[in-house]
């Protein structure tokens, strides 16, 4: 929701970082705030950290939605602010705000995770957000992270912004991947018997080639969002023509879901279990 605080700034609010590496505090406008929980769709049972939380703004939102919310910052007068703005807000039994760096604050436990950093810091975090749990969903205000391009990106104008040029704020929207290189097979019973799928991955990104009854089929395209794998597939099986859209959850070394089979005048639906045998 703000930028990572060091000391709040009431006069020419700074884009840039101070010299000791922080970054000025600079409030994200309320309806930035709201497209931000929208895009990540924030819900009862979500647990929401905000990673320089100023006054607290998005896990105080967030919490209205029904979520938890931990809200870390450097600025202890800024913690007591949010704090109190939970409580008269009525969340404060959902909304809890911690000084601490937010390098030092434990994400495990988040399902959603927001910030509005330099991009700088961004990155220094990719390491530590590949890591969260697959599905979990990041929203940054104003900055990519690293080389990871956005699920979702929106770009809106913001009449209120403190800061910029034209009151433009970028939205962008990060769903952590499930890890689903390697070499995958499985066997469709009446359909093709033994399918073989070779994925490369970068971040969500996929490079697939598929094959069965020996011969290659084209993949036209694929998705991957969270744990959820999408795979459309087109060639020849049975001799037959087909168009195939597969569906599953990868978990592990282990993917479940269906594959619908197509030619445009019949349908099939068939379980589809695939299992990684190598790297």
């Amino acid at each position: 929701m703000l930028l990572l605080v060091a000391f709040p700034v009431h006069a020419q609010t700074q884009t840039w970082g101070w010299d000791d590496g922080t970054v000025p505090y600079v409030q994200t406008p309320m309806e930035i705030v709201e497209r931000m929980l929208r895009m990540a769709e924030v819900k009862a049972g979500d647990h929401v950290i905000d990673l320089g939380s100023g006054d607290g703004r998005i896990v105080i939102e967030a919490a209205k939605r029904g979520a938890t919310g931990l809200g870390v910052d450097l600025d202890s007068s800024l913690v007591k602010l949010a704090t109190e703005n939970a409580a008269k807000a009525g969340v404060g039994d959902k909304a809890r705000f911690r000084v601490m760096d937010l390098f030092d604050a434990d994400l495990s436990s988040a399902s959603v995770v927001t910030f509005y950093l330099l991009p700088d810091f961004n990155a220094k975090l990719l390491p530590r957000l590949l890591k969260l749990k697959p599905g979990t969903r990041i929203v940054s205000h104003d900055g990519g992270i690293g080389d990871w391009h956005s699920d979702e990106k929106l770009e809106m104008r913001a009449p209120e912004k403190p800061v910029g040029v034209g009151g433009v704020s970028t939205v962008e929207l990060w769903i952590v991947p499930a890890d689903a290189a390697g070499t995958w097979t499985a066997d469709i019973p009446g359909h093709g018997e033994r399918w073989r799928w070779r994925v490369k991955q970068n971040y969500q990104m996929l490079d697939i080639e598929t094959s069965a009854q020996g011969r290659d089929l084209l993949v036209r395209n694929s998705r991957l969002r969270g744990e959820e794998l999408k795979i459309v597939v087109t060639g020849l099986v049975n001799g037959h023509a087909w168009h195939h859209y597969f569906v599953g959850t990868v978990k592990g070394d282990r993917i479940d879901g269906e594959v619908t089979v197509s030619d445009g005048n019949n349908r099939k639906v068939f379980p589809w279990t695939a299992a990684r045998t190598g790297r």
